[in-house]
């Protein structure tokens, strides 16, 4: 068995789908489907109304103004003596943390690169563990391929972290963040992860420790910073830095300030959607379709958050329900035959096949071409239809793979893992959605771009690779009381005669293989502009979220309610 999965994007065309046609006569008799009604939405219509806030002139100005008075002080610190620099990557971590920096990405972008063409792999706290962690994970977010080997600096003879360290709590701490950086092969940061967990571990267990030390330890446990979604590290760092002895307070009064404008902005934002969402009444004519407008709309917001990707936003979370329609509709609904005459349509993208398709199917397919002829109408003018073209095609292979799995579940097979992978990595919809990501922003994207993502590269293929099993290993059980598509745990204990427990612990393990991969396609050169792999990483984090003990997008439980709740109800204050 590979000790990466990969997901093979061609695997559909082999299976001869394209053409598969059926009498309307086959249709007419009676059907009995494979369906499950999902519970209702919880939020009800919470997000439906929306009060615009009064501009208040003050605060804006205020908010312009600190944004220029960190910018200088960024750039200020960054071309001092190198012995400042310390205080730059202090400075840099607090702004990326407190969920700021979109405002200073050119400025942290220059800062660092003449940090690291002053140090190259030498830093000055190398001796300082905390320093040397912080330094190291800093550059690496940034894409600069520093050397894991400044850490043997902390080893001894043997290569086994000094023990000594057990008793640097915050330089513990940094080595423990620092480890998530990892790619395949780097031993070091292998054994820093192991070293630290251990230690971190007896130390939150320990009730002689100071209690807010031990809570600090157990967040990073539960989820280190590298999956964690930057607004989310926003809302629980903002309150920690205003502790902070050497806080800066124009930096967190701009946090508090700018997190509350977002704020404002996303409430709109959703309000807009749910009414979309509730003049399609898609809960009464399609009630086979999971009611998760709040929870995508979260999803999405973890995609992105910053003003300026606005437009890009509302498209990708209203093509994430229609991704969701599709697919209770082959998964939770259709006949077989049905989605064969249905997945035909979607592949000639035409008005004219709605005779075709079954009653309730004419609803998905004419609101799915009209939502996307909404999108290239918006991009037409600015010479960016191409790109709708291949968010299409996304759509259109998406469908195939999603007949694929009907075709398997009508005929009872059970795939090997490799198979299974190769179609499931396709419908879990993540490539569509990272396409989608790109479609109406205002810069860096080509059409090379959406080439790049057809192709299933090893960033999209991680992140697709690490949403399908973590929902696999999540939510398996309850699939496989209804009629549902093989798991990859069924496949893999299909193969290999594995237990469950066997089949978790060897899954989780290509799970985060797959997030050292995405750590090494994040680093400098990449393929696509270094914005452009913000969606896929991001998108990793969010399964991390959803899906690290339960299935939290079905049933949103109270961690997900409470970050929803945060997000898009109260204000900070």
């Amino acid at each position: 068995m590979s000790t990466f999965l990969v997901c093979n994007a061609s695997f559909s065309s082999s299976h001869g789908l394209r053409s598969s046609h059926v009498p309307k006569s086959s249709i007419n008799q009676e059907i009995v489907r494979n369906t499950v009604k999902f519970p209702p939405s919880i939020w009800g219509d919470q997000f439906l109304t929306y009060h615009e806030p009064k501009k208040d002139i003050v605060i804006e100005k205020q908010h312009v103004e600190e944004v220029e008075e960190m910018r200088k002080k960024l750039l200020n610190t960054a071309f001092s003596e190198p012995k400042q620099h310390t205080k730059l990557i202090q400075l840099i971590d607090a702004v990326q943390r407190l969920g700021v920096s979109y405002h200073f990405e050119q400025e942290i972008d220059e800062a660092l690169q003449h940090v690291y063409a002053t140090h190259g792999d030498q830093w000055i706290g190398k001796d300082n563990l905390k320093s040397t962690s912080q330094w190291f994970r800093i550059l690496r977010q940034q894409g600069f391929n520093v050397s894991s080997g400044i850490f043997k600096n902390h080893m001894d003879d043997k290569g086994k972290f000094k023990e000594h360290l057990s008793g640097d709590v915050q330089g513990m701490l940094g080595l423990y963040e620092a480890a998530y950086l990892s790619m395949k092969g780097e031993k070091e940061l292998d054994d820093a992860l192991e070293f630290t967990k251990t230690h971190l571990g007896n130390i939150a267990k320990d009730p002689t420790q100071n209690a807010s030390l031990r809570t600090e330890i157990e967040h990073a446990l539960n989820q280190p910073l590298r999956k964690r979604l930057p607004r989310l590290e926003a809302l629980h760092y903002i309150p920690k830095y205003q502790q902070e002895a050497s806080r800066d307070e124009t930096l967190l009064h701009l946090a508090k300030l700018d997190y509350n404008i977002l704020q404002s902005m996303h409430k709109r934002e959703i309000s807009e959607i749910c009414k979309w969402w509730k003049n399609l009444d898609i809960s009464n004519k399609l009630p086979h379709v999971r009611d998760r407008l709040v929870e995508i709309y979260f999803w999405i917001l973890g995609v992105y958050f910053e003003p300026q990707h606005s437009r890009s936003r509302m498209f990708l979370a209203k093509t994430s329900m229609w991704l969701i329609v599709l697919d209770d509709t082959y998964d939770n609904y259709g006949t077989y035959e049905e989605l064969e005459i249905f997945t035909e349509a979607v592949q000639r993208w035409s008005l004219s096949c709605l005779d075709s398709l079954p009653g309730y199917m004419k609803l998905v397919y004419h609101e799915l071409i009209n939502h996307y002829q909404e999108m290239e109408e918006s991009v037409e003018k600015e010479g960016k239809s191409y790109q709708l073209f291949y968010a299409k095609e996304m759509v259109k292979e998406n469908c195939r793979n999603l007949l694929v799995e009907a075709k398997w579940l009508k005929q009872g097979y059970v795939p090997t893992l490799e198979e299974h992978m190769s179609v499931s990595c396709i419908t879990c919809a993540y490539a569509v959605m990272i396409a989608n990501s790109y479609v109406g922003r205002e810069t860096m994207v080509t059409e090379e771009s959406f080439k790049w993502v057809a192709k299933f590269p090893p960033l999209v293929n991680a992140t697709c690779l690490i949403l399908r099993l973590m929902d696999d290993i999540a939510g398996h059980e309850e699939e496989q009381e209804r009629d549902h598509v093989v798991s990859s745990i069924e496949c893999y204990r299909n193969e290999t005669g594995a237990s469950k427990d066997d089949a978790i612990k060897f899954l989780s393990k290509q799970v985060e293989d797959a997030w050292k991969v995405i750590n090494k396609e994040c680093l400098r050169p990449t393929e696509i502009p270094m914005s452009l792999t913000i969606p896929p990483l991001n998108l990793a984090r969010v399964s991390d979220i959803l899906y690290k003990t339960n299935n939290g997008y079905n049933h949103a439980g109270e961690e997900v309610i409470s970050y929803i709740k945060s997000l898009l109800v109260h204000p900070l204050v």
